[in-house]
């Protein structure tokens, strides 16, 4: 079966300030019911990108990654869901939680490591995946759904 038709946008970002203004641009964009997939490596800025999504959607603490809780939850203009799949076991322990119902709320959802939960994610979601390690530079592809 073919792959859903996507816009593709290929970004350069030098440093997280980047990363994080690429996030906030793509932010002011995501309505309600938004779902964001993010993939990468370990350390390629998936929890730097979020900082910069949930501060473009007016939340004003500091997003930290839920990798022991699986799920934070801010107040910004929409409820935000932060979710991280790297410690699940496959995507019935993320439906378990309730990943289903948050996709299918009022918020905004972010997932970190969505490849675990690819199965579960809607037609709807715009994929991020960073590029890059360490201190180097970082590419960042957004697929959004067309």
């Amino acid at each position: 079966m073919a792959e859903p038709r996507s816009a593709v946008e290929t970004l350069a970002s030098a440093g997280p300030d980047q990363t994080q203004r690429i996030a906030e641009e793509l932010a002011r964009d995501l309505g309600p019911s938004a779902v964001v997939g993010l993939t990468g490596e370990l350390g390629a800025g998936k929890t730097c990108f979020v900082q910069g999504l949930v501060r473009g959607l007016g939340v004003t603490g500091r997003a930290t990654s839920p990798t022991f809780v699986l799920v934070n939850e801010y107040r910004g203009r929409l409820a935000v869901h932060h979710v991280d799949a790297y410690r699940v076991r496959g995507p019935d322990e993320m439906v378990d939680i309730g990943l289903l119902e948050l996709i299918d709320g009022d918020g905004v959802t972010i997932i970190e490591w969505a490849d675990r939960v690819a199965s579960l994610l809607p037609a709807r979601t715009v994929r991020v995946h960073l590029d890059g390690l360490g201190d180097d530079p970082r590419t960042i592809t957004i697929r959004r759904p067309a």
